[in-house]
C-alpha cells in the first residue's frame, strides 16, 4: 500500500504533506506509523505532517490537519499553512494569489506574494492573563509568558541563544502541570528593537530549525512588553522571517519562502503500525 506526497520545508521547517483523498481509506496512518515515517534514518524525516482534507466551509480552499513527529495531532502551524498555501497556489495560479484555508486552529487567510514569499494571516494572540509568570524548571524560578495562536507558547528572554538551555528547559517547560495540553518553548534574545533571534523547542518534535507561529509568539510578546516595534525580522536557525503585529486586538501576520524539496511516493507495509 503506497501514498504519494510531498516534501516541502519553510526555513528549514519540513513538512510531509498528502492529499487525503489520494490516500487509501485503510492506508492507517496511525501515531505508530507516522513516527516511523517520521524517522530521519529509515523513513522519510519530517518535522510535521500535513494531511490536505477537502474544505468545510465555501470560502476555504482547503481543510489541513497537522501531526507532530512523535504522531501527536496538533492545532496550527504557521510554516506549514506557508507551505500548503504555496501549493495550491502552484496548482491553481488562476484563482488568484489570495486564500482561505481551514485548519483545527480555525480559518488561516494567505497570501503568495509577487516575490515568492508567502504571508499568512495567523490571527489575534490571546495572551493568559497574568501576562508574565514564573515557573519552578530544574530547581529555578523561570520568567516567561504564555499565549495562543490556535497552539499554546510559552516565550522566554534569553540573553544569547547560542547558550539557551533549549535542551534542559524546553522539554521540562512543554510538559509542565501549567500547560495541560504541552506547549511550544520559544527562546528570544532582542537584538534591535526591530530584529530578534529566536530558537523553539516544538511539543512533540523536540527543536527545530523554525516555528512560524512560535515566531509570531515571540514578536507579540516583545511588543506588548514594549521592547519590539510593529515589523520585526526573527532570525531562526534555518533562516529569517517577517512577523508583523499592530498590537492588542490586531492579527498577526508571517512572511517567508515555501519551497517544493521533492515529490515521491512510499510503501506503508515496511512500517510498523501500517497494515501487512
Amino acid at each position: 500500500m503506497r501514498i504519494e506526497f510531498l516534501k516541502m520545508q519553510g526555513l528549514g521547517n519540513d513538512f510531509l504533506v498528502f492529499d487525503a483523498a489520494a490516500t487509501p481509506a485503510d492506508a492507517h496512518l496511525d501515531e505508530r506509523t507516522l513516527r516511523a515515517l517520521a524517522d530521519r534514518h529509515t523513513g522519510v524525516g519530517f518535522d510535521q505532517a500535513l494531511m490536505l482534507e477537502t474544505p468545510r466551509d465555501p470560502a476555504s480552499r482547503v481543510f489541513y490537519r497537522i501531526f507532530n513527529s512523535d504522531g501527536t495531532e496538533v492545532e496550527q502551524c504557521g510554516n506549514g499553512a506557508r507551505c500548503i498555501a504555496a501549493l495550491l497556489y502552484a496548482r491553481a495560479p488562476e484563482l488568484g494569489r489570495d486564500l482561505v484555508m481551514g485548519s483545527p486552529g480555525g480559518r488561516v487567510r494567505a497570501r503568495v506574494r509577487d516575490d515568492g514569499l508567502v504571508s499568512v494571516d495567523m490571527g489575534i494572540p490571546e495572551f493568559e492573563e497574568p501576562f508574565e509568570f514564573s515557573l519552578k524548571i530544574e530547581g529555578k524560578d523561570i520568567a516567561m509568558s504564555a499565549l495562543r495562536l490556535g497552539n499554546p507558547h510559552a516565550v522566554l528572554r534569553v540573553p544569547d541563544v547560542k547558550t539557551a538551555q533549549v535542551e534542559l528547559w524546553g522539554p521540562s517547560i512543554q510538559r509542565h502541570p501549567h500547560f495541560p495540553n504541552r506547549a511550544n518553548v520559544g527562546f528570544m534574545q532582542i537584538v534591535e528593537r526591530d530584529h530578534i533571534l529566536l530558537r523553539v523547542f516544538e511539543r512533540g518534535a523536540g527543536e527545530t530549525q523554525a516555528c512560524g507561529t512560535g515566531a509570531c509568539a515571540a514578536v507579540a510578546v516583545g511588543v506588548r512588553q514594549g521592547l519590539l516595534d510593529g515589523e520585526v525580522r526573527v532570525d531562526l536557525p534555518g533562516g529569517a522571517a517577517k512577523v508583523s503585529w499592530e498590537g492588542p486586538g490586531q492579527h498577526i501576520w508571517l512572511t517567508g519562502p515555501a519551497t517544493t524539496v521533492y515529490t515521491g511516493s512510499i510503501d506503508l507495509t515496511r512500517f510498523t503500525g501500517a497494515k501487512q
